[in-house]
């Protein structure tokens, strides 16, 4: 009896300890939902892309008949669940720790009923050497019903001053956890007219469609902005430096609405043909530190995602352990602490500038994410490596059922406790590296070029039935 007993607890404590270390390499499973018609989405293309490998493909699947699929991750990265449906393409982030990677889609025409701006939010940066350098954001919302995603060539069109030249395009689809896509705009008929090929998709509760454009004009001190929109507008913001000043054309109806301590009109209930005339004057920049309103206000006050809507959530705080742990966990909270120790020491082994650069408090951003990924692949590592060593000595050194039970117990609830809180720290990091990347992407002071610099990967330049969103 003895020796059955203890061929049981060594299996399944092998076992456990197994399933735990090969979760380095785990499945991502989920249901795909076409919400247009409430039911299960057959037959779409189901794609694990490596964000840090320049959106690899690492992993494809298809959906069966009832929208199931199943992907294996080959390693640990930031990846991205795609779904393409009727030619448009879906994210998630790839869940972690065996939660279902659920994807809702939508069926696609090429004009939908409910498609308008809430918000469109010029904001002009600064004047310097002769010209003016503007980032403009559009929020579109789609209130659809049954909801529809709007996608063609020409989902959304927009008109620049003719002078114009642009520097950069972004889209980003509604969701907490998505992030902006750089854009290549399709010029669409007079000068000064583009499109985006991105999908409009249902907004995802009160998070719209976001798009934004940079770009410069040539100034001689004075210019005479004609805006116009495509479709309907719920307002149309103008924000500007303090020491610059605003003139309303004729038939325009801009009111005063400061933001952020800074100048700014606001038009309501534009139109297409409706007049919009302004003109600005003077020379000056909005302040870096104050730099960020134009692109929070582009999501409209309680629209704006804050960092409490980031990608990450959905783990609760582990249960109380039974009492053959409880002599084990300040072992394991000193072994942390060591370790946070360790990582802040390296982190402050140089006194901080009086005065960094931007790109590099964006890269420490990054070294400090990547050390805290890190931090919870060693807490991963030990742990397992701790409990192994727990049950094999146990195994080896039991002298009664009762010492074996309570050991194999202990290394078993050890390995995966800490296992599970070395995946807590490293979702963290990854959090982090996720809103540095977004912070990247969506500032107006940095152009593109030193966006890609400064995140070292190759972005796609532009979104087609057949190419990444």
């Amino acid at each position: 009896m003895m020796k059955m007993t203890r061929i049981v607890f060594c299996t399944v404590a092998l076992s456990l300890l197994l399933a735990g270390a090969v979760t380095q390499a785990a499945q991502v499973t989920g249901t795909v939902t076409n919400k247009t018609t409430g039911k299960p989405a057959a037959g779409d293309a189901v794609v694990l892309v490596d964000v840090q490998a320049g959106m690899g493909e690492v992993a494809k699947a298809t959906t069966d008949a009832g929208g199931h699929y199943k992907l294996t991750k080959p390693g640990q990265s930031n990846y991205l669940v795609r779904v393409t449906h009727q030619g448009a393409t879906y994210f998630i982030g790839a869940p972690e720790g065996g939660v279902a990677g659920d994807v809702a889609v939508y069926d696609v025409s090429a004009k939908v009923d409910g498609v308008l701006i809430d918000e469109d939010v010029i904001g002009i940066v600064e004047s310097v050497n002769g010209q003016l350098r503007i980032v403009e954001r559009y929020a579109v919302r789609n209130s659809s019903m049954p909801p529809r995603t709007q996608w063609s060539p020409r989902s959304f069109e927009i008109v620049l001053p003719e002078d114009a030249v642009v520097e950069g395009a972004s889209a980003q689809r509604p969701g907490a956890s998505s992030l902006p896509t750089t854009m290549k705009l399709d010029p669409a008929g007079p000068k000064g007219h583009y499109s985006f090929n991105f999908p409009i998709q249902p907004d995802d509760g009160e998070k719209p469609t976001l798009f934004q454009i940079e770009y410069m004009l040539p100034y001689g001190g004075k210019f005479t902005f004609h805006p116009q929109v495509t479709i309907p507008a719920r307002t149309v913001w103008v924000m500007m430096p303090k020491s610059m000043s605003f003139t309303a054309g004729a038939g325009s109806t801009f009111i005063s609405a400061p933001q952020e301590g800074l100048p700014t009109y606001v038009a309501k209930s534009a139109a297409p043909g409706k007049p919009l005339e302004f003109t600005v004057s003077g020379t000056g920049s909005i302040p870096r530190d104050e730099g960020g309103g134009q692109g929070q206000q582009a999501d409209s006050g309680q629209e704006a995602g804050g960092p409490g809507t980031q990608p990450g959530g959905g783990m609760a705080n582990p249960i109380n352990t039974p009492d053959p742990l409880s002599k084990y966990k300040w072992w394991i909270l000193s072994g942390i602490l060591l370790l946070l120790a360790v990582a802040a020491g390296f982190l402050l082994r140089k006194p901080a500038a009086s005065a960094k650069s931007l790109e590099q408090r964006y890269h420490d951003g990054y070294l400090v994410a990547s050390t805290i990924v890190f931090i919870g692949t060693i807490v991963k590592f030990l742990s397992l490596s701790i409990g192994a060593i727990i049950v094999i000595t146990v195994l080896v050194g039991a002298h009664n059922e009762t010492y074996l039970e309570i050991g194999i117990t202990t290394g078993v609830l050890l390995a995966l406790s800490g296992f599970a809180i070395g995946v807590l720290i490293s979702a963290q990091g990854q959090i982090m590296q996720s809103m540095i990347d977004t912070a990247i992407n969506t500032s107006p002071l940095i152009d593109a070029a030193e966006k890609a610099r400064i995140i070292g990967i190759a972005v796609p330049n532009r979104e087609t039935p057949h190419t990444n969103g």
